[in-house]
């Protein structure tokens, strides 16, 4: 006993030692997300702390898991409510709150004279890692209960198709939407993988508790993310490789981490035409649904760094690489999805690269010019939104 003693007293020591080294050092890292029985993840209600990854912003979670301000349930007389739905570009950590996209359009929003001085409420469902199917379930589980009249779907070309089919995302945590008969079909068996319900079981009995008041657990939990991230990367690269092998090009080359630049090709094999099928397939579901609520729904497709940087030189040797002529295939066959079925797509890749070569600045990346937006482009989206969204005042209010 006297030896068990001795290592647990030791362990105990050597873990004070370390808190009181990490909080010495200001190493903080709060644990955001938890896991959800809908979405797979989720933001958790009332956590704040500073967000120091990429950029650097204090961040507070509002009660009901938004990364926004407070907002009442019931919409208030008279005023106009768009519900955001995106990943980390919507969520936006990497800016102050106060400086991101839908912050901008909805101060931009109360200037527009069509809305004949309606107050605008804007209010933001993104979480980091979201692809479409994921939004189509934040849209059904918790969007209604705002009721908006805008649906804005913030749309990311550089890694949404690949969020949207579990065969290129090589991830079982999150829910997946599938083909079987022609009809798209919720794939939830995440909810049965052992490595999630033993997380969700897990931080469920303290596992958040300890996260939030010792910086050791917020360590691990950072080690933790960052081997998971590169076990899927290397999956999904041993996978591409043998289908290479095979002759079945899948070429998941990412010029910058996290995003794909097969989606600046028209898709040429099997899996990434059923990443556009399902892909669309989710979009037009989520028209369908907001049409249902008499809402009215627009397609903001974002920007990857390489459609917009400052340099055309640079732009141009991408797109030689790929054998394409420029990187909007995503945007045009975005824009010709909306066309033919009737819903608005307001496309930011082209304006952003003529903003950002005008003035030679980059709008994405806090050091290189590579990542989220920084504050410029988050003030340059919510501009350009809220000109689309002002144009088409008259009818959103019908």
């Amino acid at each position: 006993m006297g030896n068990v003693f001795l290592v647990v007293g030791g362990a105990a020591l050597g873990i004070l030692l370390v808190e009181g080294g990490l909080r010495m050092f200001g190493f903080s890292a709060p644990n955001f997300y938890r896991s959800d029985f809908d979405t797979g993840a989720t933001l958790r209600a009332g956590i704040e702390g500073w967000w120091k990854k990429e950029g650097e912003a204090y961040v507070k979670i509002n009660s009901e898991g938004l990364r926004d301000r407070e907002h009442a349930k019931a919409k208030p007389p008279h005023t106009l409510r768009i519900a955001v739905l995106g990943d980390s570009y919507a969520e936006a950590m990497q800016v102050p709150a106060e400086d991101t996209f839908w912050a901008v359009l909805e101060r931009e929003l109360q200037t527009c004279q069509a809305l004949h001085g309606r107050p605008v409420e804007v209010i933001n469902f993104g979480v980091a890692g979201y692809g479409t199917a994921q939004e189509l379930l934040t849209l059904r589980h918790r969007v209604w209960d705002y009721s908006p009249d805008v649906v804005l779907l913030a749309f990311v070309s550089g890694n949404d198709l690949r969020n949207n089919v579990q065969f290129l995302e090589q991830d079982p945590t999150r829910p997946y939407f599938v083909y079987q008969d022609n009809t798209l079909v919720l794939d939830d068996a995440f909810k049965k993988y052992s490595g999630w319900r033993f997380r969700h079981l897990i931080m469920g009995y303290g596992g958040y508790w300890l996260i939030d008041h010792l910086r050791v657990f917020q360590l691990l939990n950072e080690a933790r993310h960052l081997l998971k991230s590169r076990f899927k990367q290397a999956s999904r690269n041993k996978l591409a490789l043998e289908l290479t092998q095979k002759g079945d090009m899948l070429e998941l080359q990412q010029n910058e981490e996290g995003l794909d630049t097969m989606v600046y090709i028209e898709p040429m094999n099997q899996v990434w035409k059923e990443a556009w099928r399902v892909t669309e397939g989710l979009i037009l579901q989520m028209r369908n649904e907001v049409r249902e609520k008499g809402a009215y729904f627009l397609v903001v497709s974002l920007t990857n760094g390489d459609q917009v940087h400052p340099d055309p030189k640079q732009r141009h040797v991408t797109a030689n690489q790929l054998g394409v002529s420029d990187l909007l295939y995503p945007e045009r066959r975005l824009k010709s999805l909306g066309d033919r079925q009737g819903f608005a797509v307001l496309n930011l890749s082209q304006p952003f690269a003529d903003y950002a070569e005008k003035h030679n600045m980059y709008l994405h990346g806090f050091k290189n010019g590579g990542g989220h937006w920084n504050s410029k482009g988050h003030h340059l989206a919510g501009t350009l939104i809220a000109e689309k969204v002002c144009l088409d005042s008259i009818t959103i209010l019908r």
